[in-house]
């Protein structure tokens, strides 16, 4: 019987060749049969993976034999697995080449060298953001998709209005958020990619003191459980779609269709519609999850 696990993890660091890598990523992890997704650009590598946790370690080895990817910090968390025991977390695999590790729309302003990516805020440890809130005034700011963050997010913290990444640069450059750029601000994401570049990009429009959550939230929710700042769930890209860090974990998050207590995450029975939806059990039960538009097109159509 197998083991099923989850690899996350990144490196921001120079590639010459992001084609090749992404051929040798492909290669190694499929031969382990390893099924996720990995995204490679001229910027570095990005992925997260499932499958039987004595190939992950296999895959985890040949990884770090590339000297750029040495320092890479993998994060492990539990998988799921089908009737005969495999991972069932990912359909498929997929590395593809992209020109932003994390798509922000801007890859002309990212710079990475050696070290990371430049420019970007002050890293803090779980518990280095423990003793920092107790000596600030802390803004929490939410580096994730509002979905996300309906179900979980750091208490008190500001939510962009934003479906997707991309979009969080007419955000910062709106001038909603002027009124932060000489408060403490700490960025956070799920296990830390996005923060790495929206810090930089932050700090590029005059926010002063800019920190980021060392391995997102997956490491703070390690380290601290539901007993720190953290309430709720934490969203997933895999089909477990979110995760809990213990049984008191709190349940945040309402159904769109009836306003009751949920945590659970389902994408939009359209075709081609690509939203998420937070909704009940009760409600699934009823009817498969529509968003506003193709809830209409039904009553309509």
């Amino acid at each position: 019987m197998s083991t099923p696990k989850i690899l996350l993890f990144y490196a921001f660091v120079p590639l010459a060749d992001p084609t090749a890598i992404k051929l040798w990523q492909h290669t190694l992890a499929d031969s382990l049969g390893l099924r996720g997704r990995i995204l490679v650009s001229d910027h570095g590598i990005n992925g997260t993976l499932g499958g039987d946790v004595i190939e992950l370690k296999k895959y985890v080895k040949g990884t770090k034999q590339f000297l750029p990817f040495k320092g890479i910090d993998f994060k492990w968390s539990e998988g799921n697995a089908d009737a005969e025991g495999r991972s069932a977390d990912f359909p498929r695999l997929s590395v593809k080449v992209r020109k932003e590790v994390v798509t922000f729309g801007v890859p002309g302003e990212i710079r990475v060298d050696e070290t990371g990516v430049v420019g970007g805020g002050t890293k803090l440890t779980p518990e280095d953001l423990h003793r920092l809130a107790a000596e600030k005034d802390l803004v929490f700011f939410d580096g994730r998709n509002k979905v996300e963050a309906e179900v979980g997010r750091f208490k008190g913290a500001i939510v962009p209005d934003v479906d997707t990444t991309r979009e969080f640069m007419a955000e910062l450059d709106s001038g909603k958020y002027d009124d932060l750029k000489d408060q403490p601000v700490v960025t956070y994401c799920t296990g830390g990619v996005r923060c790495e570049v929206l810090t930089s990009l932050m700090i590029n429009r005059g926010f002063q003191e800019v920190y980021q959550l060392e391995g997102g939230v997956v490491r703070y929710g390690e380290a601290f459980k539901d007993e720190g700042l953290w309430e709720g769930s934490l969203y997933v890209f895999d089909n477990r779609k979110t995760m809990t860090f213990s049984d008191r974990a709190a349940v945040i998050g309402k159904c769109h269709l009836c306003g009751s207590k949920t945590s659970r995450i389902e994408d939009c029975r359209g075709d081609s519609c690509l939203e998420q939806l937070v909704v009940c059990d009760d409600c699934v039960a009823k009817s498969l999850p529509a968003c506003p538009v193709h809830a209409e097109t039904r009553r309509t159509g």
